[in-house]
């Protein structure tokens, strides 16, 4: 599993449909807080899932009275979105078309979204989300900028 986190003072996502005429609906958005895009891979599970939302509200990334990073997300009163991104996964080391055998099909990925996004929930966040598998624009104003790469990958048993 991989999460590209932005702390954002403002974040957006709109799901764009087929047809020119119709213009995007709006699926979520948040001011202050992460934008948090998700990747699963095959033998994700779980124990990843949960690993990765803990760790999102556990870190210290807003600024104290001091200036220093020392807030989490909830005593700043943040709020998450989460969009599902397969494209974390891509692997563009050869030729110049990424591939993605890497990202878990929708089959997996969808229900391990679901379970991240309720996890976040659970804690008592507000959580705005994209809609799994939807051609989707995601607008954002970077704070700081702050981005992180979280991972957390299954591996073999040692």
């Amino acid at each position: 599993m991989r999460i590209l986190l932005q702390r954002v003072s403002e974040a957006s996502v709109h799901i764009r449909d087929d047809s020119p005429t119709v213009p995007p609906r709006l699926a979520g958005s948040i001011g202050p807080g992460y934008l948090l895009l998700v990747g699963f891979t095959h033998g994700d599970t779980d124990a990843e899932v949960r690993w990765l939302a803990d760790k999102v509200l556990a870190l210290r990334l807003f600024p104290d009275a001091d200036g220093k990073l020392n807030l989490d997300l909830r005593e700043r009163g943040g709020a998450l979105l989460v969009v599902s991104q397969f494209t974390l996964y891509a692997d563009a080391r050869k030729g110049r078309r990424p591939g993605f055998t890497e990202a878990a099909p929708p089959a997996v990925a969808q229900p391990l979204y679901n379970l991240f996004v309720m996890r976040l929930r659970e804690q008592g966040v507000t959580v705005a989300t994209g809609e799994f598998g939807a051609d989707m624009a995601v607008s954002l104003v970077n704070d700081g900028p702050v981005t992180l790469w979280l991972v957390r990958e299954t591996g073999p048993a040692v």
